[in-house]
């Protein structure tokens, strides 16, 4: 009886914790949410007050750094964000590399993914993990892609706007460093703050499920859903595979990452007929970028419902999609299906472990 009861039991606290606020000090996470609004939100400004929107929201893109370390002290920050930038900035290279072709670019993501996770994994990188290593090689391969015979945005443009982005994002993570409580913190060496490489049993399982979850969502979506929607699917079910060993993990974040895409693709088509006007669509991307970073240690479901609408919002911007019922039906459709594979590869897992 007991053993059959557990099943129903996780499901239930799986549930329960859609609507759970973890406890989490809102201090720090007020300055980590503003440094991360401000990295995408005054490129953007700046460069759309110059006239170019369309490299704005390249350079917004570089904000994706301000989310690794960011409450570790600003000297350690200084050593560390160029490592994660360079992963970023050769992961977008490849993408773009790589767009030209469907299947290149279908196994470009899968090297990705696990190339990725491994990394951050064996060097102990924290959140968010490995995947915005997957969402950079999509963002770019899409951005970067080929319509009528000529890419959208030529590689090297993509690529030299965001490495100003990235510089910008790191330029202003070091800013606390001015402030006398911030000289006062003694600084780990650059081999401490990324001790390894190093995989453990947990760790090395993580990286062969993302590999399954990889390959087979690059798989699905090629012959079955859409190539260039590849990365959305990839990169959930990276997410949801998340960081952690603890059994059923997964399996609620899974659910979380499902309802909070659900909800987050109706917030989408709410707010895609402000973003047609282009101040709106300014305040807009760094707004929701400060909400994520408030609440993603709090509730993953509620971040998700901030998220879904950033990244369709800079999606549709890039690529200049007008159908935004369509965009937020087909992520919907791509989130289920990677949220499906990763909850079935904890379940692999767990068999395998009981054997």
């Amino acid at each position: 009886m007991h053993e059959a009861q557990k099943p129903q039991n996780e499901l239930v606290a799986a549930l329960r914790s859609l609507f759970v606020l973890a406890p989490g000090p809102p201090g720090p996470r007020r300055w980590i949410a503003t440094r991360a609004a401000l990295s995408m939100g005054i490129p953007l400004a700046a460069l759309t007050l110059a006239g170019r929107p369309d490299l704005g929201l390249m350079a917004g893109t570089g904000a994706f750094l301000a989310l690794f370390f960011a409450g570790a002290p600003a000297a350690e920050r200084a050593r560390v964000l160029p490592v994660i930038g360079a992963v970023l900035f050769g992961s977008a290279a490849l993408g773009a590399l790589l767009a030209p072709s469907p299947w290149l670019t279908a196994v470009g993501l899968v090297v990705v993914a696990v190339v990725g996770s491994a990394f951050a994994f064996a060097y102990r990188v924290g959140p968010p993990g490995p995947v915005f290593f997957v969402l950079m090689f999509g963002l770019s391969g899409m951005i970067t892609s080929v319509r009528d015979g000529a890419r959208v945005t030529e590689p090297w443009v993509f690529l030299t706007t965001l490495a100003g982005g990235l510089i910008f994002a790191y330029l202003l993570a070091l800013l606390p460093a001015v402030l006398p409580s911030e000289r006062a913190r003694q600084p780990r060496q650059l081999r401490e703050i990324l001790p390894g490489p190093w995989l453990g049993a947990g760790e090395q399982w993580l990286v062969v499920r993302i590999a399954i979850v990889a390959a087979l969502g690059a798989v699905i979506s090629l012959l079955w859903v859409d190539p260039e929607r590849a990365y959305w699917t990839v990169s959930t079910g990276v997410a949801v595979v998340g960081m952690s060993t603890v059994r059923n993990h997964s399996f609620a974040r899974g659910l979380h990452r499902t309802f909070g895409t659900l909800i987050g693709a109706a917030l989408y088509l709410a707010l895609a007929p402000l973003a047609q006007l282009p101040w709106a669509f300014v305040l807009m991307l760094p707004l929701l970028q400060f909400t994520i970073e408030f609440v993603v240690a709090r509730n993953y479901a509620l971040a998700l419902v901030f998220i879904t609408p950033l990244v369709l919002l800079i999606a549709g911007a890039a690529l200049g999609d007008a159908n935004q019922l369509s965009t937020a039906t087909e992520r919907f459709v791509d989130t289920a299906v990677g949220s499906a594979l990763a909850m079935a590869s904890g379940v692999l897992r767990e068999r395998t472990a009981r054997q």
